[in-house]
């Protein structure tokens, strides 16, 4: 088991890790839409946000030798079922093998954001 670690994206902001490689997969932490240069929620709605936040995914993935190709399954959160077209749209752009995926309404998370978005990427 490998603890993945990169200065590209956001730092975890409790006790985990962004990403933990183990047996040949990639387990990738929820990422919300944190820059990791300015370490700030970036500005906008779930537009910048959804993209932020698949960005980060990709620093991960690009830190353990992988790239969105690799992403067999993801997990997205939104604060808002309404804007599941607009991050469908958003996401198709990143995630273009198609995993496999669940999108669910919550009703809150970290940091008052709109979007978290996890993967299981495989080597």
């Amino acid at each position: 088991m490998n603890k993945i670690d990169t200065s590209n994206a956001p730092k975890a902001i409790g006790p985990y890790s962004q990403a933990i490689s183990s047996n040949g997969f990639l387990f990738v932490s929820g990422q919300i839409p944190i820059d990791p240069k300015t370490n700030q929620i970036v500005k906008g709605g779930i537009v910048e946000q959804a993209n932020q936040s698949f960005k980060n995914i990709g620093e991960i993935l690009k830190a353990a030798g992988l790239d969105y190709s690799n992403v067999i399954k993801t997990t997205v959160f939104v604060k808002d079922l309404n804007d599941f077209s607009t991050v469908n749209e958003i996401y198709s752009k990143y995630f273009i093998s198609n995993p496999a995926r669940s999108c669910v309404e919550v009703s809150k998370l970290p940091k008052g954001v709109l979007i978290e978005t996890e993967a299981i990427a495989v080597k």
